[in-house]
């Protein structure tokens, strides 16, 4: 109690001090609002800075198609413009100057600060040309995750980022619709790439790369456990999700854990809250320890004292209600300063890295800018909702209260004062704030619409019209002010929605695919049959009615009626065919003479039910059921069909070597090169003949079945690799048998010859190898890179 009195008392004192520290800047900007001065100043800084904004167009120009602005929801087109007409350059170099000035604090007038903004800007332009020829998938290389990976592999990274990796699919699987899971996920990795940043910037050019691996090691887990703040407080405290006493019980819990530095226990919640609950109190938990195991001992009151801050000036602005006709002007921007100049101070505190001269002052003075830039972006979204913030409340009480400041003009002269008062009038931050600002208008401008955009405009801007005219201008005939990280932004929510969207696809794929190949699959009984053909099917149907996936057969229907156009019908016999084959070879897998399992796909296997031989019998059984099926194929060319028959012969003898091969291994230590071998023998055969068999009956191009080969190869390994770890760490009842199969069999596996870990980075690198095969097919196949992301990703 002792220590909680402590940091109470502290945490109160530290609330305070920073409170009469944004009264005073308050204040100061009141005095601003109430004599317009940034009326003249800014007039005079548009009037310099549209000179290298607004163009006059010959009339020839109108006719030159190859240099009209592709616009930038076609990303890679966009950078190709912009490099083909000379503007990379200044629009990566404001972009990471803005950056630099808001995320990192510096001051652009620092020749060290342009010399890292200017090699930053190479960096990303050498990544940025040939990504844009190649074309492709238009998103952000960071949503990549086989570029993702290549760029841990580069850093020595690679299992922060297949954690980290993890941790985003987890927290996308359990966040509730109404908390937008795409915005969610857009704010993490927008914070972890900046705390990584942060890092980046501390580091000294020569560190040894085992150093530089080990500080990016932590910002990565750092970056992410402090942007969990935003999701799973933030986000959560603001959504439908709570009831008013459950927001209330859940803060308390906060307030307790900042001012004590001890995560307490959960506590009682209803029953249909308990899952989101209890994995949102884990995952804070959690995050919460290590930001405080990797705080120094010097930093860790300050990290507290300005976590509290932030907090605290939420919840009163939280706690606001648009009903409530009496706030003063303080009360409605005091909390704002607050959280928006503590949330980019508690950065430099999560990474414990010093301020150098005059951050705290950049940083206190540039929150409220980018806070009120966003409030106006938000205005119409935070007034469905009643959200209480400057705009909002003015929009509603404008004509009943005179005293209330307009929040434009505050947006103005706080513009005004970062300009003059805090960078001292350097032209740099001048062009890249006014650039931002006006590009902020023409995205508002954009998303609402003329007409509402003019109204709104009308609204707040009324009091200056000259200023307002000058304004309009800017945002109807400015060029060149837009900004990378908008680009990415917009292409990183585009990106989450696809392939939400994308996902949700390829599961009612696969679901919807799988009905149709389970209701024919099973081998009818004719009349009259012999009682020993009936067992052969009994036992045959037996293991085809198992909760088996599917993946072979769905996959062939995929490629086979998606993409290559085939009927439907007519390839219900290879479908057929491929499950007949997978099953006999799990059939044969599992006999007491091989691995002797006792349970597959959720039930006894054949042989316990049956008998061992029953099971061999109906393997071979099935197999020749596959090869009558294929000769069924009567709907294509008959050479097509005897060259599938013959391919699919070879096939099947391979996966018998390779079964072969896994036997008498046993209690051998394979290499890894052997293990590879085997594991391509057993299963990415499997997934070849799936994506070639159909590929054979379009007869396309045999460079197309070479690409398809190497991402199977690469896929199946993969798919092996991850069957290895579910062994060793799976569910026994998501995977339908027993865990720890292998070790009881003395069986090599990927993970006993490499470990954990290392078979986690196996299997990523074959990953990106199957996802690079993929980028090199002609034609951009979703279905494959969901079904590659679902292999490394699925929990059975």
């Amino acid at each position: 109690m002792h220590l909680m009195n402590e940091f109470t008392l502290h945490a109160d004192t530290a609330y305070k001090l920073a409170e009469q520290k944004a009264a005073q800047y308050f204040a100061s900007l009141f005095t601003q609002v109430k004599n317009r001065s940034y009326v003249p100043a800014l007039t005079a800084d548009f009037h310099l800075w549209k000179k290298s904004h607004i163009h006059h167009h010959s009339w020839l120009s109108f006719f030159s198609r190859n240099q009209r602005n592709p616009g930038s929801a076609d990303y890679h087109r966009y950078i190709q413009w912009l490099n083909y007409t000379g503007k990379l350059n200044d629009y990566l170099d404001r972009s990471i100057s803005y950056i630099y000035m808001r995320d990192l604090g510096k001051a652009l007038d620092s020749p060290d600060t342009q010399t890292r903004i200017l090699r930053m800007v190479a960096d990303i332009k050498d990544q940025l040309i040939p990504s844009a020829a190649a074309g492709g998938e238009a998103q952000p290389d960071m949503l990549n995750l086989a570029k993702l990976y290549r760029w841990a592999q580069k850093e020595g990274v690679e299992t922060a980022t297949i954690w980290v990796i993890t941790k985003l699919k987890t927290v996308s699987a359990n966040l509730p619709e109404e908390m937008n899971p795409e915005q969610a996920q857009r704010k993490l990795i927008k914070i972890i790439i900046g705390v990584v940043m942060h890092v980046m910037e501390e580091m000294e050019e020569n560190l040894a790369p085992a150093e530089r691996a080990l500080r990016l090691d932590e910002a990565i887990r750092l970056g992410y456990s402090y942007g969990l703040t935003y999701p799973f407080i933030d986000d959560l405290l603001d959504s439908a999700v709570l009831t008013a006493p459950e927001k209330e019980q859940y803060s308390r819990l906060i307030r307790q854990a900042l001012l004590s530095g001890i995560v307490p226990e959960l506590g009682e919640w209803d029953g249909e809250k308990i899952p989101l609950m209890e994995y949102v109190h884990s995952e804070l938990r959690e995050a919460f320890e290590y930001i405080k195991n990797h705080q120094r001992t010097e930093t860790q009151k300050s990290f507290f004292e300005r976590s509290y801050v932030f907090f605290h000036s939420q919840e009163i602005d939280r706690a606001k209600n648009l009903s409530h006709d009496g706030y003063t002007n303080e009360e409605l921007y005091i909390p704002v300063i607050l959280k928006s100049s503590s949330s980019r101070l508690i950065v430099r505190s999560v990474i414990s890295a010093p301020l150098d001269d005059g951050f705290d002052q950049r940083t206190f003075y540039y929150g409220l800018y980018n806070q009120l830039a966003d409030d106006f972006a938000d205005m119409s979204g935070d007034m469905l909702e009643g959200a209480v913030t400057p705009y909002t409340y003015y929009l509603k009480y404008r004509q009943q209260r005179n005293d209330l400041i307009n929040p434009f003009e505050m947006y103005w002269t706080v513009i005004s004062h970062l300009l003059h008062n805090v960078f001292h009038s350097d032209p740099k931050t001048c062009e890249v704030i006014l650039d931002r600002v006006i590009n902020g208008l023409k995205r508002t401008r954009e998303r609402l619409g003329r007409d509402k955009y003019n109204e709104i405009m009308g609204i707040f801007a009324a009091g200056s019209p000259e200023f307002k005219r000058l304004v309009d201008r800017m945002v109807h005939k400015a060029e060149d002010v837009d900004f990378f990280d908008k680009l990415l932004r917009d292409q990183l929510l585009n990106t989450l929605r696809n392939n939400r969207k994308e996902k949700e696809e390829f599961h009612d794929t696969i679901k919807t695919v799988r009905g149709v190949i389970n209701s024919q699959l099973l081998i009818p009984k004719p009349e009259g049959m012999t009682p020993m053909k009936e067992l052969l099917i009994d036992a045959a149907n037996y293991s085809l009615e198992g909760d088996g996936k599917r993946i072979r057969p769905v996959l062939t229907w995929v490629m086979g009626v998606r993409e290559y156009g085939l009927e439907p019908a007519e390839i219900v016999p290879l479908l057929r065919s491929l499950e007949y084959m997978h099953t006999a070879s799990l059939i044969f897998d599992d006999l007491p003479s091989q691995d002797n399992a006792s349970t597959r796909r959720g039930r006894e296997t054949l042989h316990q039910v049956y008998d061992a031989a029953t099971a061999e019998l109906t393997g071979l059984f099935l197999i020749q059921k596959a090869t009558e099926e294929q000769a069924s194929l009567r709907h294509f060319d008959p050479k097509t069909v005897l060259a599938l028959m013959q391919y699919s012969a070879q096939k099947t003898g391979d996966m018998c070597m390779g079964q072969a091969m896994d036997l008498h291994s046993k209690g051998e230590d394979l290499t890894l090169e052997q293990l590879n071998e085997v594991c391509f023998y057993k299963t990415g055969i499997a997934f070849e003949a799936a994506l070639v068999m159909p590929a054979m009956l379009a007869q396309v191009k045999e460079a197309e079945i070479a690409g398809l080969k190497k991402f199977a190869y690469h896929a199946g390994i993969a798919f092996q690799i991850k069957d290895d770890l579910l062994d060793q760490e799976g569910d026994r009842l998501l995977l339908g048998k027993p865990v720890g199969q292998d070790a009881g069999n003395n069986t090599s596996t990927f993970v006993s010859i490499l470990g954990l870990e290392n078979a986690r980075k196996e299997l990523w690198e074959h990953y990106c190898l199957a996802s690079e095969a993929l980028s090199e097919l002609p034609r951009n196949i979703a279905f494959l890179k969901h079904l590659l992301n679902y292999m490394v990703n699925r929990n059975r």
